[in-house]
């Protein structure tokens, strides 16, 4: 029998998606500031805070697009932008540089000044490291004229607070059920979403994306039904390891399985294992492992 080819899947990055679903109380915040910028200054820095996955990121697009209208300068901080010391790429998707905020700071003080509004996006605020983060405060300390700062935060406890004060924060809320529905209907047309999928998501589109994109919801299905076979081996565990192992996206997965099985009692010692095997470089797979027999100890 052929092998079925899974299905490939395009997601478009936020800067190049034209889709924005929910969040019409942030967008209604922001053109009621920005309609009447004339009689009451709008506020200069936006911070959109929310969970990863659920569109803040294309909402600063969509708004950034608006506010300069490709007529005035438009900058952006993030990791596909940055550089180290000596000005080189480095894309690690650790943290965002001093360098980097320091060259979009280099830039700003070039460009024109025709009177036109100039946009500084970051995606994100939490990902700038400790030097980036104070060149960001001196530069909102006194924000240019005619300047929107739009900064995406995925945990607002990881912004330094004197940074938080000087920005009108906007939570935004996990998507709808029904918004999710949408969102892969429009982007997944073909697939099998299923209530399950839905319910992991937690309202973010993006950890839907993740999880087709690489196979997840099987793999998720697998785990359940091997923690549930009482005929599993400890081979049958570290097969299913190392299928998440490669993929950190996927590590949420054993959390909702743990969750799946009610085992309340052992969520906080898996969760500080998950972030162990990261911050004490032990090998993903094994880790991954010795979580997953504890879980099958409990059932």
């Amino acid at each position: 029998m052929a092998k079925k080819t899974a299905p490939v899947y395009d997601f478009p990055a936020p800067q190049d998606n034209d889709t924005m679903i929910g969040h019409m109380g942030t967008v209604k915040n922001f053109m009621d500031a920005w309609n009447n910028r004339e009689r009451h200054p709008i506020h200069p820095v936006w911070m959109l805070t929310g969970p990863r996955g659920i569109g803040k990121a294309t909402l600063a697009y969509k708004l950034a697009r608006m506010v300069y209208g490709n007529v005035g300068d438009f900058f952006i901080i993030d990791q596909s932008r940055n550089i180290d010391k000596d000005g080189k790429p480095k894309p690690d998707g650790k943290e965002i540089s001093v360098y980097t905020v320091r060259a979009m700071i280099d830039k700003m003080q070039l460009s024109s000044m025709s009177g036109a509004w100039r946009v500084v996006l970051i995606d994100s605020l939490d990902e700038l490291n400790k030097a980036a983060s104070n060149a960001i405060l001196k530069l909102l300390e006194e924000p240019p004229e005619k300047t929107l700062f739009l900064l995406v935060v995925h945990q607002l406890a990881n912004v330094l607070p004197t940074v938080r004060s000087r920005a009108r924060v906007e939570k935004m809320h996990p998507l709808t059920i029904s918004e999710l529905r949408d969102l892969c209907v429009r982007f997944m047309p073909d697939s099998d979403i299923s209530s399950e999928i839905l319910r992991l998501s937690n309202g973010s589109f993006g950890k839907i994306a993740d999880m087709k994109r690489i196979g997840g919801d099987v793999i998720y299905d697998d785990l359940i039904a091997t923690l549930q076979d009482s005929a599993a081996t400890s081979a049958d565990l570290m097969n299913i390891a190392k299928k998440i192992a490669p993929s950190p996206e996927l590590y949420s997965i054993i959390l909702d399985a743990i969750a799946y099985f009610g085992l309340a009692d052992l969520y906080p010692c898996a969760t500080r294992a998950l972030v162990d095997i990261n911050a004490v470089h032990l090998e993903p797979e094994t880790g991954i492992f010795k979580i997953l027999m504890d879980v099958k100890k409990c059932l």
